[in-house]
């Protein structure tokens, strides 16, 4: 009879707990988000997540031109703006990445921090048994005994950290030598420089503005920093209410542009003059000169010339010898020639007409382009060069219901198209006008071009770390010089007294190197510090 005896199941493995679980993920998640494998990886998704936010207009920048682009693209369009394709830099993916780097770098420097601070505070390794088995190695003899060379080599080892200890056999010393250590200090250096960046970056965002805002030059009205509304665009950071910005008012004086033989702009130069701080108490104007990347900076402000166009000024006489002068900023369409295009809504005077209604279908659009150095090819108009030297305008006139009334938002360059659908306006005459010239439209109405005056483009900026992203793109550079520049290498001696028993005060010498890292040239440094070490003590050249 056979009895079959059955092994015991393996035993399972106690099961973790829930909370054991969760911990054990937590952590394991953590050293990968914190690992500089990772970091590499998020530092390359933010330069590869940037490249829309480049390619693609931005609607912080350009609003009018993001619309445009979205009008053109009805099926792409909106689905690239649900994906914040055009506000890339404030989309949650792109902060996200954002984020996650800071916390990345931050993760994985500070243990390198503590981990240098110990290596700091470690003597040097102590020397191998077996210095022959070293890249670099050198064995000889001197005449001098053991203390002495030891002596003698960790005097000509200035600089370097050195540690003297016994060796195995009688009357051995052995001499460890490290140097390099700010290598490290400056991949240190580097790493926290650009998490320095990051955070100023990011709290510029947070508590910084840009305002951008149209002024007429030759002395016109100018403007103050007051309030949002004071500017055509403003763009305020995430804590900015817009109720704190820092008092500037702002004239332009006249502006210049100088331009090469074929029409490309070589400089914009205005002059103006600013009230800050206490100027606004005393009333008192100070003058300046700004030119493209020469801003005006008052104290954590610039006020930069972003660009320029022209702003035609007309004249409306009414049957009744009212008149009304306007001047209005027209978009600058080709930046060759700078040929713009605009509109002017002019409405009549009071008492005019009886009634409001009657009022309203008198008002005056004048729509057209603008040429500040004229060209015409039959009636048609174009300009020929970007400064102004004989400006015309080719406009068509409209009578009628403007929308001046109606509250509604209307283009600054363009009149409503379904105004001139519906009959609400009606074109009353076409025509050519260089300055000076008019034209009278039917019920006597004149309309008169009188020229035009230039405008500048200014952008009033608030950073308060743009200097820290000066000082940590500087250290930044310091930091990757230093880890690049600076070799981490090793050196050991082990000096005892000769065998041979002949051998009188005669001491064998061996010196053994190694790099922490590879670097070339280092087989040359370790001879030139072979000859500086024992020289003197072996006679060897």
């Amino acid at each position: 009879m056979t009895t079959t005896i059955e092994s015991p199941a393996p035993a399972r493995p106690p099961r973790q707990s829930v909370p054991r679980r969760i911990l054990a993920i937590a952590r394991n998640t953590w050293r990968g988000l914190t690992s500089m494998r990772t970091a590499l990886m998020l530092l390359f998704l933010l330069a590869l997540a940037a490249i829309p936010g480049a390619l693609l207009p931005q609607r912080s920048l350009n609003q009018q031109k993001t619309e445009q682009y979205i009008a053109d693209r009805p099926t792409l369009g909106p689905w690239m703006d649900r994906f914040q394709l055009f506000d890339v830099f404030s989309s949650f993916w792109f902060t996200a990445v954002y984020v996650l780097l800071f916390v990345s770098l931050v993760g994985c420097i500070l243990p390198r921090v503590f981990d240098h601070y110990r290596a700091l505070r470690t003597p040097p390794v102590k020397a191998p048994r077996n210095l022959s088995r070293l890249p670099h190695h050198y064995a000889g003899e001197a005449d001098s005994d053991a203390d002495a060379v030891i002596a003698q080599a960790r005097k000509q080892l200035r600089g370097w950290r050195t540690v003297v200890t016994p060796g195995s056999r009688e009357g051995e010393i052995t001499l460890s030598a490290e140097k390099g250590y700010t290598r490290e200090a400056g991949n240190l250096v580097f790493h926290l420089a650009l998490v320095g960046l990051l955070a100023s970056i990011a709290l510029g965002k947070l508590l910084g503005y840009e305002g951008n805002v149209v002024v007429i030059a030759n002395d016109g009205p100018g403007f103050c920093t007051t309030s949002p509304a004071v500017f055509d665009s403003f763009r305020a950071g995430n804590v900015v209410d817009g109720t704190g910005l820092t008092p500037l008012c702002v004239r332009v004086k006249n502006f210049k542009a100088d331009y090469l033989p074929n029409g490309q702009a070589e400089m914009f130069t205005s002059e103006i003059s600013y009230q800050s701080g206490g100027d606004l108490d005393s009333n008192t104007w100070r003058d300046t000169t700004i030119q493209v990347n020469h801003p005006l900076r008052v104290g954590g402000d610039r006020i930069y010339l972003q660009g320029h166009g022209f702003a035609p000024t007309f004249t409306v006489t009414f049957p009744n010898g009212q008149t009304r002068t306007e001047t209005i900023q027209w978009r600058p369409d080709d930046a060759t020639t700078f040929l713009s295009s605009g509109v002017l809504r002019i409405d009549p005077p009071g008492g005019m007409y009886p009634n409001e209604t009657e009022r309203r279908k008198h008002q005056i659009a004048i729509q057209g382009l603008f040429a500040p150095t004229a060209m015409l090819h039959g009636s048609l108009l174009t300009s020929a060069f970007p400064s102004m030297q004989d400006p015309a305008v080719a406009v068509d006139i409209y009578v009628g219901d403007t929308g001046l009334d109606t509250g509604r938002a209307q283009s600054l360059f363009a009149l409503d198209p379904e105004m001139i659908k519906q009959g609400r306006l009606t074109k009353e005459q076409r025509a050519n006008l260089f300055a000076g010239e008019s034209v009278t439209l039917a019920d006597g109405t004149k309309v008169s071009f009188d020229g035009a005056q230039e405008f500048v483009n200014l952008q009033v900026s608030h950073d308060p770390a743009q200097q820290w992203v000066l000082i940590s793109a500087l250290t930044m550079m310091a930091g990757l010089l230093v880890s690049l520049l600076v070799k981490r290498r090793r050196i050991w001696l082990r000096v005892y007294p000769a065998s041979d028993p002949e051998a009188k005060r005669r001491t064998v010498v061996e010196m053994g190197g190694l790099a922490r890292t590879d670097q070339a040239g280092w087989g040359g440094e370790f001879d030139r510090l072979r000859e500086r070490l024992l020289t003197e003590s072996t006679g060897d050249k």
